[in-house]
C-alpha cells in the first residue's frame, strides 16, 4: 500500500514532460534564524522526462549540512497556475538508528526515531508560506491523533530580515533543543536538549536575521500534545551574537548566545541558558549550559531543579565524511546531588547527498552514579524525500 501511495504521488507530479525554474521555500526549523530555501522546481511545460529528472536528482551534489534538502524536491513539487495557493511540496522524512545496546539502567530513553509526512509551499503573491507535517511513529504516554500533528504553521516573510510565523512549530529553547532533528550532529541530542527542549506549541514568533544577531522570540500555550486547551501560557525566546557576521566568512562563523523559556502548567517553569559555537572550513565547535527551575520539554513536565552543558567538536575529512566527538554532563535534580550522568560519544557522520541522505554511527559511553555504566552503539540513517 505504501509503494502505491509513492508510486501515484511521483505520477501526479511528473505526468506531464516538464524549463526548471527556482522557487523558494521555508524551513523555519533548520535554523535559529530564517533561511529560505531554493529548490529545483520542473513545470508541467518542461522538456524533461521522468528518467532524466531522476537521473538529476542521482547528479545533484549536496553540499550544505547545516540545513536541510530534499532529495526528490523538484519531482515532488507542484506549481500551480491559479488559485490561493501558488506552489505545493510534498515530502517525507525518515530518521532513525538501531540501539545495539539497550540498557534498562539510566537514562535509556533517546528521541531518534522519526517517521513524517507533510505537505509544505508558497501562497500565491507574497512571501507567505505554509507547511502541514505530520508524525506517524508512536510517543510514549500519548495517543497517536495526539503526536500525529507536529508543525502546523503558516509564515510571512514580508518584511526585510524577518519571519512572522503562526502555528504549532518548535520552541526556541536552548540552541540544540530548538533545531531540526535532520540537522543536530549526533544521533541522539544532547541530556539538556532532549529534556528541557525539542518540543512543539501553538503560537505566534518573530525570527529575525542580521549580519550581526539573529533572534527568535514568541509567546505559546503551554500545552505540548493538544491534551487541553490552553493551560497557561509560556514565553520562549533565544538571541544569537554574530561577531564575525560582516567578514563574509573569512575567519569562519562564531555565535554567542543565550535564552530563556518561561510558562506554566500546573506548575510554573523556568529554563535559562548560553551557548557559544565555531565553524571555519571543516571544523565546527560548540558548548551549551542551561539550567531549569521546572521545565516543560518533550519528555514532559517536570518540577526539578535540573542542569547540564555539553560540548562538542567536530571536523570534516572530505566533503562528505565527518568526525564528531561529545562530553555530555547532566544533574536531573540539583536537590540530589548523588545522582549525575555523564555520556562521552564518539560518531561518524558520512553525508551520501548531504542532510537528505546520511548515515551515521555513534558509540557512546553512558556513565551514570547511581547505575552502571553501558555502552551503546547507535547505528542511523536519514532520508528525506
Amino acid at each position: 500500500m505504501r509503494k502505491i501511495l509513492f508510486v501515484f504521488c511521483l505520477l501526479f507530479f511528473t505526468i506531464s514532460p516538464s524549463s526548471a525554474i527556482e522557487e523558494v521555500l521555508l524551513d523555519v526549523d533548520d535554523n535559529n534564524a530564517p533561511r529560505q530555501k531554493i529548490n529545483k522546481v520542473f513545470e508541467e511545460d518542461d522538456e524533461y522526462t521522468l528518467y532524466e529528472k531522476i537521473q538529476d536528482i542521482k547528479a545533484k551534489e549536496v553540499k550544505d549540512t547545516d540545513s536541510s534538502a530534499y532529495l526528490l524536491d523538484g519531482i515532488l513539487t507542484k506549481k500551480f497556475e491559479s488559485g490561493p495557493i501558488e506552489t505545493m511540496h510534498l515530502f517525507g522524512y525518515f530518521r532513525g538508528a538501531v540501539d545495539m545496546d539497550v540498557s534498562a539502567n539510566g537514562d535509556s530513553i533517546y528521541d531518534f526515531n522519526a517517521i513524517q509526512a507533510g505537505i509544505n509551499g508558497k501562497f500565491r503573491g507574497g512571501q507567505n508560506f505554509y507547511e502541514a507535517r505530520f508524525r506517524f511513529d508512536p510517543v510514549d504516554g500519548y495517543s497517536f491523533l495526539q503526536t500525529l500533528p507536529i508543525d502546523i504553521y503558516v509564515a510571512n516573510a514580508s518584511i526585510p530580515h524577518h519571519t512572522i510565523i503562526l502555528g504549532n512549530t518548535r520552541t526556541p529553547t536552548g540552541y540544540e533543543g530548538s533545531r531540526s532533528d535532520s540537522i543536530i550532529p549526533l544521533v541522539a541530542r544532547a541530556q539538556i536538549s532532549r529534556n528541557f527542549g525539542n518540543t512543539r506549541k501553538v503560537g505566534l514568533r518573530v525570527k529575525g536575521n542580521y549580519d550581526l544577531i539573529e533572534y527568535d522570540v514568541g509567546g505559546y500555550s503551554s500545552e505540548a500534545y493538544f491534551r487541553s486547551f490552553f493551560p497557561g501560557a509560556e514565553f520562549a525566546g533565544w538571541v544569537n551574537f554574530k561577531p564575525l557576521g560582516k567578514t563574509k566568512g573569512k575567519y569562519g562563523e562564531l555565535k554567542l548566545g543565550g535564552g530563556i523559556t518561561a510558562g506554566q502548567n500546573d506548575t510554573n517553569y523556568f529554563v535559562s541558558g548560553v551557548y557559544a559555537g565555531y565553524e571555519y572550513k571543516n571544523f565546527m565547535a560548540n558548548f551549551e549550559w542551561a539550567s531549569a527551575n521546572g521545565y516543560n520539554g518533550a519528555r514532559g513536565i517536570s518540577t526539578n531543579h535540573a542542569e547540564g552543558f555539553y560540548s562538542t567538536i567536530g571536523y570534516k575529512i572530505t566533503p562528505k565524511l565527518q568526525i564528531i566527538g561529545r562530553y555530555d554532563h547532566y544533574m536531573p535534580d540539583k536537590n540530589f546531588s548523588n545522582d549525575i550522568r555523564r555520556e562521552y560519544t564518539a560518531g561518524v557522520n558520512y553525508f551520501i547527498k548531504g542532510q537528505a541522505l546520511k548515515l551515521m554511527l555513534n558509540y557512546i559511553f553512558c556513565q551514570n552514579d547511581l547505575f552502571e555504566d553501558s555502552h551503546r552503539i547507535l547505528l542511523g540513517t536519514q532520508i528525506l524525500l
